[in-house]
């Protein structure tokens, strides 16, 4: 679900650079972060929690890039 998100978002410009003020042009390193992970009795389960990823600025001569898992704050609406 947050990739999709994430997605969308870069693809429609509405993530910005703090740095630049543009929009953010890629990523990178995507992952989710696990909260729970069970198996027994032929039942078994991951839970996630959140996502983590690389933000990168991509624009002229702005080298801004983040890992981080607020992404979220990033997008504008």
């Amino acid at each position: 679900m947050a990739l999709n998100v994430i997605k969308k978002a870069i693809e429609e410009g509405k993530m910005r650079c703090p740095e630049c003020k543009g929009s953010v042009k890629q990523f990178d390193k995507y992952v989710e972060t696990c909260d729970s992970v069970w198996d027994g009795a032929g039942d078994s389960g991951l839970e996630t929690k959140g996502a983590k990823v690389t933000l990168i600025c991509g624009n002229d001569k702005c080298e801004w890039r983040e890992r981080t898992e607020y992404w979220s704050e990033y997008i504008e609406d």
